[in-house]
């Protein structure tokens, strides 16, 4: 089983990626919204870490949600494990982390990559201080991110169930 995403704490290396702005985000997601985004399985494996977030209907970057985020060392990691699409995300602040631990899958031409977090831990190091199952949603309202796209220089970009619109940076050495 993989574990946590501890490959991504305090570990951002320094990157010059061009960052698409909103309004090529919104481009990009009408025509995935037309003819899908190509994306697979294997482009989405990986240690993603946030970048920037947009709120609903707004095309500048909320700094303040992005910037807390990015401090708190948020990470996203889509691996394969057991024969099964597995997504954590986690924040951190030193060895501290909190860990969300489920299963994904993609639907769709778009696709829409749908998930559900099986239990929540925290951890101390390689510690798990504590681990509790969560309940599952109905399958109505599971959540899900819509792809929109992903550049060939490592980024991911997605709106979530909420309206809410990511962009994450894939860590170099995590790329497959």
């Amino acid at each position: 089983m993989v574990a946590y995403c501890c490959d991504c704490v305090l570990d951002y290396p320094a990157l010059q990626i061009a960052i698409p702005s909103a309004e090529e985000l919104l481009l990009l997601e009408q025509k995935a919204r037309a003819n899908g985004s190509g994306l697979n399985l294997n482009d989405l494996l990986g240690s993603w870490y946030l970048e920037r977030v947009w709120s609903k209907g707004s095309k500048s970057p909320s700094t303040f949600a992005a910037g807390l985020l990015k401090y708190l060392s948020a990470c996203l990691r889509l691996a394969i494990d057991a024969n099964h699409f597995q997504i954590i995300n986690s924040v951190s602040i030193g060895s501290l982390q909190l860990s969300f631990v489920g299963k994904a899958f993609l639907n769709g031409v778009r696709p829409i990559l749908i998930f559900t977090f099986q239990y929540v831990s925290v951890s101390l190091g390689s510690l798990v201080i504590f681990k509790r199952n969560l309940p599952q949603p109905p399958s109505r309202k599971m959540p899900f991110f819509a792809l929109i796209a992903r550049n060939s220089n490592g980024w991911l970009a997605a709106r979530g169930r909420g309206g809410g619109l990511a962009l994450w940076i894939l860590k170099a050495d995590t790329a497959v």
